[in-house]
């Protein structure tokens, strides 16, 4: 399940986060897995430990796939493979199939809540969520709109359309609703039909549903999520504010503002709405927010983990140092196009890019650390592999492991 501790007082300067101060420490002198010195901070490390703990990475009590998605409230699922690995690492003992079926059972939804990018939410949360962020993505979407001549006339007659297909629990694939807006004379070519979907998702039409094969299906969103929660705006604010402070704290106000796509305006009136229930942390001289509780969270225990390429723990932060040296973001985001590799994170600190080979019997990790490690880190990274093939069910193994 997820964390559930005592509250610490905010100024506790004596007791407040002191087995992380020690976790820092032990980092600093380079005792967990022979992980060479580097130049990351004490704040730098503090802030690492704190965000495994609230990120229930490394966590030692199991949960449901869908307990994770809720904790997290949104997590990025451009590559649904990657997202539901980043499920299965925080739900311990879980496995892929675990997750697909919490799908299927529209507990987990899949659509595009914030930043017109595609995320995981649990059900009930995508309708007050899509009420807060939609206005803003489809304004900065106009001009897209416009360069693919869609017009206002074409998203109507797609809506009706897949509305008249969809109606009464049906669902089709991507493909299938796509013919179906096209022969009802809307053109789909080239870009259109993937910003149609697109549109009537943000405007709350539509929603990913079950898989079929390969492919998720599409489903009308009122249809699939019967019982969706109802936020008032503040309410809403507030909600999404302590909900993200609480799974990715310490985290900023610019931290939330970049992951939510909300203004600064919406930030500080949601962050007043739910102050009263987080703790602010002050690290060379920024201010970052927090659940009390993870303050007084014992720190995970130190182990590698693989990571898959758009996790939470680097995507959800503007400022990602605390985790990746600069030195190497341009190992983890080649050619700094947007696309993140699956990276190897050894108690808190990116040190390593991995990939993986399926093969018939097995898969195949192949780590590439950014460096020399000892035999320790290695014994780690089997460990780590070994959960990463349970969650798919079926064996993993590691490659030579090669800078």
């Amino acid at each position: 399940m997820v964390p559930d501790v005592p509250l610490v007082p905010l100024k506790d300067s004596r007791g407040e986060g002191r087995s992380f101060v020690r976790a820092t420490r032990l980092f600093r002198r380079g005792r967990y897995w022979g992980v060479p010195p580097t130049a990351f901070s004490p704040s730098r490390r503090r802030l690492a430990a704190l965000r495994l703990a609230s990120q229930l990475i490394g966590g030692s009590e199991p949960s449901t796939p869908g307990e994770v998605v809720r904790w997290m409230l949104a997590m990025q699922a451009q590559d649904l493979p990657g997202a539901k690995w980043s499920v299965g690492l925080r739900a311990r003992q879980t496995t892929e199939a675990a997750v697909d079926a919490a799908c299927d059972a529209r507990e987990i939804v899949r659509s595009w809540p914030m930043r017109g990018t595609l995320h995981l939410v649990a059900a009930e949360d995508l309708g007050w969520m899509l009420e807060l962020t939609a206005t803003r993505a489809l304004a900065s979407a106009a001009s897209r709109r416009a360069f693919l001549g869609i017009a206002d006339a074409d998203v109507e007659r797609a809506r009706e359309i897949a509305v008249a297909s969809l109606a009464g629990g049906r669902v089709l694939a991507r493909d299938a609703i796509l013919a179906a807006i096209a022969a009802g004379g809307v053109r789909t070519d080239g870009q259109r039909g993937y910003h149609l979907l697109w549109y009537l998702a943000q405007t709350a039409t539509l929603v990913l549903g079950a898989t079929e094969g390969r492919q998720q299906t599409f489903a009308l969103l009122d249809e699939w999520v019967p019982e969706p929660r109802r936020l008032e705006q503040d309410e809403a604010l507030g909600e999404l504010a302590f909900r993200y402070f609480r799974s990715h704290g310490p985290a900023t106000m610019r931290d939330l503002a970049r992951w939510s796509g909300l203004t600064m305006r919406d930030v500080r009136r949601g962050l007043a709405v739910c102050s009263g229930q987080l703790v602010e942390l002050e690290l060379d001289g920024v201010t970052y927010h927090l659940a009390p509780e993870t303050l007084a969270a014992v720190p995970p225990a130190p182990r590698v983990h693989l990571l898959p390429g758009f996790d939470e723990y680097l995507l959800g932060y503007g400022d990602r140092s605390a985790a990746l040296a600069p030195e190497h973001a341009t190992a983890v985001v080649p050619g700094g196009n947007g696309m993140f590799l699956p990276t190897i994170v050894a108690d808190g600190e990116v040190v390593g890019t991995w990939r993986r080979t399926i093969k018939a019997r097995e898969i195949l990790v192949e780590p590439m650390p950014f460096g020399p490690l000892s035999d320790s880190f290695r014994d780690g990274l089997a460990e780590a592999a070994r959960g990463y093939g349970a969650f798919l069910g079926r064996p993993a193994r590691l490659s030579e492991i090669r800078p």
